[in-house]
């Protein structure tokens, strides 16, 4: 029993301690180029959730991983095949009612731990700020280590790319489709640019229709990809935000929390 891992653990051990944060780990249920599980995000999300609760329960803070939620918002997926869809409304209703659970035991110290990048949950902060005694923290855990991702990856890529093709060999290779060589059973990830300069280069903003952007899912080159690079990020992404959890799970709750 992982006593940080609410689904490990027992009413017996629960009763008997003292949560200060609670981490929501956030997934999705969709394709990964040809060679990562329709469950990669969620994969991911559960062993960096377990890692980084798990360091910080060892460094003394009262944290509780949750379950993680397995969907996400698939809407510019929706022609792939069993890209399965929770709007952002309903995704949103639905951690708005863990929210309120949580509160009602006692747990005002919540972490969102997404690792879905079609989910975008700093619209739902803002609404709940004043309505929930609730502090939220979101973390888009791929966004915590862009000043060294250049240290360990030619191009992290941005889906099924190098980085999550790595953390992939170091957290579940056993899902990790290769060719009879070795290889990754995957393609280069190539993506197609729009009609539109002001959309590449990002003065303006659209949601991506995945099936004309990329080939099949894959958003960068894969093939470089290797479990040592992965556990290196995974020990920096677990020391940086394992230490966030023990910070928080200290802090006091007064009138000038988070300052």
């Amino acid at each position: 029993m992982r006593p940080w891992k609410l689904a490990e653990t027992n009413y017996a051990d629960v009763k008997s301690r003292r949560f200060e944060v609670a981490v929501l780990p956030l997934g999705a249920t969709e394709p990964h180029n040809l060679h990562l599980p329709y469950g990669t995000d969620t994969f991911e999300a559960e062993a960096i959730g377990d890692r980084i609760c798990g360091a910080a329960f060892e460094r003394g803070a009262q944290v509780v991983l949750l379950p993680t939620i397995p969907y996400g918002t698939e809407t510019n997926q929706r022609e792939f095949p069993l890209s399965l869809n929770v709007n952002p409304s309903t995704l949103g209703r639905v951690i708005e009612d863990l929210v309120d659970s949580l509160v009602q035991h006692g747990i005002r110290k919540i972490v969102l731990l997404n690792s879905h990048g079609g989910n975008d949950f700093k619209a739902l902060l803002r609404e709940l700020y004043g309505r929930t005694p609730a502090h939220l923290f979101l973390c888009n855990w791929y966004q915590a280590l862009k000043d060294v991702e250049r240290e360990i990856f030619a191009d992290a890529g941005d889906h099924a790319g190098e980085m999550e093709t790595a953390l992939a060999l170091a957290c579940f290779p056993q899902f990790v489709v290769k060719n009879a060589d070795g290889s990754l059973a995957a393609d280069a990830g190539a993506t197609a640019a729009t009609r539109f300069e002001a959309v590449n280069r990002g003065w303006v903003s659209i949601t991506r229709p995945w099936h004309l952007l990329t080939t099949n899912t894959g958003s960068g080159d894969p093939h470089p990809a290797t479990a040592e690079k992965g556990v290196r990020y995974l020990e920096i992404l677990t020391e940086r935000l394992a230490t966030f959890l023990v910070e928080l799970s200290a802090s006091t709750l007064d009138d000038r929390f988070p300052y």
